[in-house]
């Protein structure tokens, strides 16, 4: 599943962007330069966050309705290498399909809010899941407009810890 999601997910946004846009792969792939720093601040802004968010999801509201992480995480059995691999697969490939690709089109708004959609958190016939929607929608922003303004390192980074976080946060809880 790591795989799929770093190798197939960001085709769809680069096709688009080649054909519509004229934009070659390499400029895809590093249309921001590394920066140490920025990296570094968006490690640790992912790893606020999802402990946060796991702290949010300890509340009683949430105790009957098991989240889809939650599930998946428990079933896994991951080990650490493991939750880094598909961590950063889900960082790398998510981020070059919606920032890169869809925000470029839709704007940060449509691209936040469609990004913790298709995950299933905006749910109306289901409202728990929903306010697991309310504590990423957030995070999606933030994801957005940090891409905008420090670039897709910084996306990569906040998503790569904020999934990693609450992977090893989840294996542990066994909630």
């Amino acid at each position: 599943m790591g795989l799929v999601t770093l190798l197939l997910f960001p085709i769809p946004a680069f096709v688009t962007l080649h054909f519509l846009e004229g934009t070659t792969f390499h400029d895809f792939l590093f249309s921001t330069p590394f920066d140490w720093d920025v990296f570094l601040i968006g490690i640790l802004v992912g790893c606020v966050y999802a402990i946060a968010a796991n702290k949010l999801m300890q509340l009683p509201v949430f105790d009957n309705t098991p989240l889809k992480i939650d599930e998946l995480v428990n079933s896994l059995n991951l080990t650490i290498a493991d939750a880094l691999f598909l961590s950063l697969c889900a960082g790398i490939g998510e981020e070059l399909l919606f920032r890169v690709g869809f925000q470029h089109y839709f704007g940060v708004i449509l691209t936040s809010v469609f990004f913790v959609a298709i995950h299933g958190y905006l749910n109306p016939f289901n409202w728990r899941h929903s306010l697991y929607g309310i504590i990423v929608l957030p995070l999606s922003f933030l994801l957005g407009w940090g891409y905008e303004l420090l670039g897709l390192w910084f996306a990569i980074a906040v998503h790569t810890s904020y999934d990693f976080t609450l992977f090893i946060a989840f294996s542990k809880n066994k909630r």
